[in-house]
């Protein structure tokens, strides 16, 4: 009761102001709510749990299991990957660190994020499943995050839809929009095989405590709960901020966002500097107390998601960037890379380098509200299409003791195999009660017949070397052969109706069983697929409607 006559309150001091003081704030509504019940308390060092003192002999005929480490950047573009594409800015940024793990390892050259954007995308990481399958269609975001969406500017005659009659009472609220419990997650699969597990960043897959980390399988968990997160505070003398103001989603994060994280259930504290350092230093303080025994660790860092902020060191290195919003990107990936190289040295100087399975991934394509251009390059779209660009994503695994380095694969695979695999690796049983999409491309290439994406009435199949994108705003169906046209210039639904037909009926058997969404997707918003979102309107661009 005392929290609601609070919310009141906020409403009421806001209403105070006048109809328009209040139409300027209501967005902010969410972060005032949230410091009023959970203020952010000051900096606090973390204890990570202590494992054993020595190593345990070896078992009987074998090694001890392996390690295991799954890193995950936020909104990493394909040509962020100095290897992919040749870097930020015209390759002015290089990311050795990322690149040696596709160097010393296994590079699936042909590997897709679940989802184009990141909640959906992690839910399938953490369950092996089609997140559709159980309901987790939509990345999960307030109700006022979708209002301030639509009742912003549209491009040029584009603009974005609001399905307010969708919003019931059956909507569950924000912090309870997030993987079922009944679902069985890699931390709970890898733990009953007696595996330590750590949970370092980024969740983004439901903030009531049922479903937060530690309640999901993750002995310990050091997180972001939300989608994103103050890299550091807004007026740290530390700082160089790129606000984006043709964009009401950064315009909504610089409102509602704190620096703020929270330890197994903890109440909201500062972390200590810039989030990529203290996610860094932490995963290797953790990786030293977990040192004698196996563990797994989920790294997910937040970087580059917006809002752009980097140090001003990562800054100044890069004065040949002329561009402010690019120089401060360029900074955020240089930071990213060279705090994975730390975390890389610390495996190594703990001795226990060789019997690491280390995995890297993005959840999805760079963002197009960035206004930076070829994030993506080569590939067309952005994150929130079904476009290569959107969900082309890195796959790099390195284990010396077991994967040769500069090994190349091109089977179609992806974060949907990302369970199986961890699994594989670590002996771990996976679930016989329910259908599992994942595969363990360790143990060989993938199987599959064809990957599937779907948000809302947007859909797409790639099944050997063709790919059906079907949308219903516009209303039309492309079809592209990949083999031939990697970068989707050339669609062939005209030329090609029966294969159409064919793979519209594939999406239609797939759909048949998917759970209804646990959330309704309450705006569609217009996405250009060529151009970032502050690029000027012309009449001749491409687009499709997203569902969220």
């Amino acid at each position: 009761m005392k929290k609601r006559w609070v919310a009141l309150g906020v409403v009421a001091a806001l209403a105070a102001g006048g109809y328009w003081g209040f139409q300027v704030n209501k967005y902010r509504l969410p972060g005032l709510l949230q410091d009023w019940r959970d203020p952010v308390q000051d900096n606090r060092p973390v204890v990570w749990q202590q494992g054993p003192a020595k190593a345990p002999p070896s078992p009987p005929g074998g090694k001890r299991p392996p390690n295991i480490i799954l890193i995950v950047a936020d909104d990493l573009g394909f040509n962020d990957i100095s290897l992919n594409g040749g870097g930020v800015a015209g390759g002015i940024v290089q990311t050795p660190n990322i690149d040696a793990l596709a160097r010393q390892g296994m590079n699936f050259t042909t590997a897709y994020a679940a989802n184009a954007t990141c909640s959906p995308s992690r839910a399938a990481m953490m369950t092996g499943r089609y997140p559709t399958r159980f309901g987790f269609e939509y990345t999960a975001v307030p109700v006022q995050f979708a209002e301030n969406m639509a009742h912003g500017e549209g491009v040029g005659p584009l603009q974005p839809i609001f399905h307010g009659d969708l919003i019931t009472p059956d909507i569950p609220d924000y912090p309870d929009m997030g993987v079922p419990a009944s679902e069985v997650t890699i931390a709970e699969a890898v733990k009953a095989a007696g595996y330590h597990t750590l949970h370092i960043g980024k969740w983004h897959l439901g903030e009531a405590p049922a479903l937060q980390p530690q309640a999901q399988g993750f002995d310990e968990s050091l997180a972001v709960l939300g989608g994103a997160a103050m890299f550091m505070a807004e007026d740290d003398p530390d700082v160089v901020n790129a606000k984006l103001p043709w964009d009401r989603i950064d315009r909504f994060i610089w409102a509602n966002l704190r620096h703020a994280v929270t330890f197994n259930g903890s109440k909201r504290f500062h972390p200590k500097g810039h989030m990529t350092d203290y996610f860094a230093d932490q995963a290797m303080t953790a990786i030293e107390a977990n040192r004698n025994r196996p563990f797994f660790m989920y790294l997910a860092f937040n970087a580059p998601h917006t809002p752009l902020q980097a140090t001003r060191a990562d800054y100044d290195r890069l004065p040949q960037i002329k561009d402010h919003k690019t120089r401060v990107y360029g900074a955020m990936i240089a930071q990213l890379d060279r705090r994975i190289g730390d975390v890389m040295a610390k495996l190594k100087e703990q001795g226990i380098d060789d019997n690491t399975l280390v995995i890297f991934t993005s959840d999805n394509g760079g963002a197009w509200y960035n206004g930076i251009e070829h994030l993506n390059a080569p590939y067309r779209g952005w994150k929130a299409t079904f476009f290569e660009g959107g969900i082309r994503t890195p796959l790099f695994m390195r284990w010396p003791a077991k994967i040769a380095p500069a090994t190349q694969r091109a089977d179609m695979t992806g974060h949907i195999d990302l369970f199986a695999t961890i699994a594989g690796a670590a002996g771990a049983a996976v679930p016989g009660d329910r259908r599992i999409d994942s595969e363990n491309i360790l143990a060989g290439s993938a199987k599959r017949e064809a990957l599937y994406w779907r948000s809302g009435d947007y859909r797409a199949v790639r099944a050997g070397d063709w790919k059906l994108q079907v949308t219903k705003r516009p209303e039309q169906a492309r079809l592209y052969n990949l083999a031939v046209d990697p970068t989707e210039k050339h669609d062939l639904a005209a030329s090609d109706p029966q294969r159409v037909a064919q793979m519209r009926a594939m999406l239609v058997a797939q759909n048949r069983d998917m759970a209804k969404p646990i959330w309704p997707g309450l705006i569609e918003a217009p996405v250009r697929i060529d151009v970032p979102l502050n690029a000027p309107w012309k009449d001749s661009q491409d687009y499709v409607y997203w569902t969220n």
